[in-house]
């Protein structure tokens, strides 16, 4: 391999390392510790503590307090209510309810794309 092959390889090898870390850098992170609930009608009130909310099973009522990184439901007729979700909602089944006080974040409703129903709303605090 000559001088200006390793040259050339050596600076794409630098590019490809360093380019990723300055692009699209999330400025939050979820925490260790996701909180996973799974049965049938459970009704419980937690603190999301900055991880994910993952609910699975049928007819819960989850009530989450403080900021969530993100959350995923699966299952059907749960009710998730949760104060802040930073980064994603995701929803599996059917008659799925997830509302939100604050956040912006990401939604996505993969029964209804399945032709299920499922609400997904913000709602004043």
């Amino acid at each position: 391999m000559g001088r200006r092959t390793w040259g050339t390889s050596l600076v794409a090898t630098a590019l490809a390392v360093a380019v990723p870390w300055c692009i699209g850098v999330p400025t939050a992170q979820a925490k260790n510790g996701d909180t996973h609930i799974t049965g049938q009608g459970i009704t419980q009130t937690l603190d999301c503590n900055e991880s994910a909310l993952i609910v699975v099973g049928t007819g819960n009522y989850i009530t989450a307090v403080g900021s969530c990184w993100g959350v995923s439901v699966q299952g059907s007729s749960n009710i998730v209510v949760v104060d802040d979700v930073v980064n994603d909602i995701t929803v599996y089944g059917f008659d799925q309810t997830v509302l939100f006080h604050t956040g912006d974040p990401a939604v996505w409703d993969r029964g209804r794309e399945l032709g299920m129903t499922n609400r997904i709303d913000r709602v004043p605090a």
